[in-house]
C-alpha cells in the first residue's frame, strides 16, 4: 500500500521529534554518521507509519501502530498509512526544514515542556508553516515526565499564548513522554480525525519534487551489476508507473562556468514505498525510483530540488525570478530588510538556491540564481537572508 500522504515534524533542535518519530514508526531517522556524532538532524528523515484502529477497544487506546492491538491481542484494521517526515531543528538547517514543509499536507509541531516557549527555531518553524499555507497542525508538548505539574500548566499556557493568532491556535495540544510511547495511541487517533487525506488533482501531467537521491551500490561493485540512481521524494499531482520515462530537470550540469543545466530523460525501473514495492503509484506519500541514470549522479542528495515530470511538460529552467515578496513581522529580535545587491538563498519546493537581488521596487524583487531552478508561476517561495553569521527565515514571495 502507498502511503497517502506527507507529515512533516518540525520543532526546535532536541525537543524529541526524532523520539517521536521512531515511537511511531520504529526507525530512528538519524543514520547519517554527522548526525550520529552530534545527536542532531542534518538530513531531512522520513518513515513511513502504518495507523491501525481495534474494533474491540474504545477511544484512543483502540488505536495503535500494530496489526494486532497491544491492549487486547484482536487483530486490528488498518485505517491509513502516511510518510512522516523528520525535519531539522537547528538553525543553521532552516533551509531543509523549509524542503520538507513543502511536501507535507499536514504537521506535528513538537514543543518540548521543560524549555519556555517559543525557542528560536520553534517561532521559526511555525512562521514555515504559516508562509506555505499548512492548516492541519497537531502540537505536541513533550518531556512531561522530567518537570512537575506546575511547570507542565505553565508551559502549556506558554504555548496557547505561542499559537494565539496564528494557523495552529485552535490546534490540539497533546502531552507526550516519547522515549517512553507515552500518549502515542492519542497521537495516532488526532493524526487520522484532524489531518485528513486531502483530494489530489487529477491529471496525465506528472509532478514530483525529489527530496532525497542516493547511489546504493557499494564500493568495489561490479560493473556490469551497478543499479542506476535512486531517487526519493513525493508526487504532488500525476501519477507513474514502471517502465515509464521521466524527465529529470534542471539535470545535469553541461557548461561549469556559465552554470548550463541540461534536462535528462531516464526509465523508471523500481518504485518502492519503505520495504514495499510498487508497479505504479500517485501522488501522496514518499517514493524511491530506481532509474537508469548514472548513480553518480545521485550520490549525497546530488538530485535534490529538482523535478521530475512526463516528457515535454515541465517549465523551462530558470536562473532569473521576479517575485512579490512579504517580509515577517518580528517583535523579538526586529524585522529584517532586503537590500539591493544582497545574497539571499530561495526555497521553493525542494530546491534550495542562493541568488542577488538584483532590482527592487515596492514590493517587487527580482533575483538573478547562482543555478537553475525549475518553477511554476504562482509557486510560494521561503527568502532567507543573512542576519549575523546565519541565514534567518526573512520572508516570503510569490512567482511573478
Amino acid at each position: 500500500m502507498q502511503p497517502e500522504m506527507n507529515v512533516v515534524m518540525l520543532g526546535h533542535v532536541d525537543h524529541g521529534k526524532t523520539s517521536i518519530t521512531k515511537a511511531l514508526s520504529g526507525v530512528w531517522t538519524d543514520t547519517h554518521s554527522e548526525e550520529l556524532k552530534r545527536g542532531i538532524t542534518i538530513k531531512m528523515g522520513y518513515a513511513d507509519v502504518n495507523i491501525y484502529k481495534c474494533s474491540s477497544c474504545e477511544g484512543a487506546e483502540a488505536y495503535s501502530t500494530s496489526e494486532i492491538c497491544p491492549k487486547c491481542g484482536f487483530e486490528s484494521k488498518l485505517l491509513r498509512k502516511f510518510s512522516l517526515l523528520d525535519a531539522p531543528g537547528h538553525e543553521t538547517l532552516m533551509t531543509t526544514a523549509i524542503s520538507a514543509s513543502s511536501i507535507t499536507d499536514g504537521a506535528i509541531l513538537v514543543i518540548a515542556a521543560n524549555e519556555p516557549c517559543p525557542q528560536p527555531q520553534t517561532a521559526e518553524h511555525l512562521n514555515v508553516l504559516e508562509i506555505l499555507d499548512v492548516d492541519n497542525i497537531i502540537v505536541i508538548q513533550n518531556k512531561v515526565d522530567i518537570i512537575g505539574m506546575d511547570r507542565a500548566k505553565e508551559s502549556y499556557k506558554q504555548i496557547k499564548e505561542f499559537l494565539k493568532g496564528t494557523k495552529a491556535e485552535n490546534a490540539p495540544i497533546i502531552p507526550m513522554v516519547a522515549n517512553q510511547g507515552l500518549n502515542v495511541d492519542v497521537l495516532l487517533k488526532t493524526i487520522y480525525e484532524k489531518i485528513p487525506v486531502p483530494e489530489r488533482k487529477k491529471t496525465n501531467n506528472l509532478r514530483m519534487y525529489i527530496a532525497r537521491s542516493f547511489d546504493v551500490n557499494k564500493p568495489g561493485a561490479d560493473l556490469t551489476k551497478l543499479n542506476g540512481a535512486v531517487i526519493g521524494g513525493s508526487i504532488i499531482e500525476g501519477h507513474i508507473s514502471e517502465e515509464q520515462e521521466i524527465e529529470i530537470s534542471p539535470g545535469i550540469i553541461v557548461d561549469k562556468k556559465k552554470g548550463e543545466f541540461e534536462p535528462v530523460i531516464t526509465k523508471v525501473k523500481g518504485i518502492r514505498a519503505g520495504s514495499e514495492k510498487l508497479t505504479e503509484a500517485g501522488a501522496g506519500g514518499l517514493l524511491a525510483l530506481s532509474t537508469l541514470l548514472d548513480p553518480a549522479l545521485a550520490k549525497s542528495d546530488g538530485l535534490v530540488g529538482q523535478i521530475v515530470g512526463t516528457p515535454g511538460t515541465l517549465p523551462s529552467p530558470v536562473k532569473k525570478l521576479k517575485m512579490k515578496y512579504k517580509l515577517i513581522s518580528r517583535e523579538s529580535d526586529g524585522n529584517l530588510t532586503l537590500i539591493l545587491n544582497e545574497p539571499i538563498v530561495i526555497s521553493v519546493g525542494t530546491a534550495i538556491t542562493v541568488g542577488v537581488i538584483t532590482n527592487m521596487k515596492k514590493d517587487l524583487i527580482e533575483v538573478t540564481l547562482k543555478r537553475p531552478i525549475v518553477v511554476e508561476k504562482k509557486s510560494k517561495v521561503a527568502i532567507s537572508k543573512r542576519a549575523g553569521n546565519r541565514w534567518k527565515l526573512g520572508g516570503y514571495g510569490i512567482i511573478e
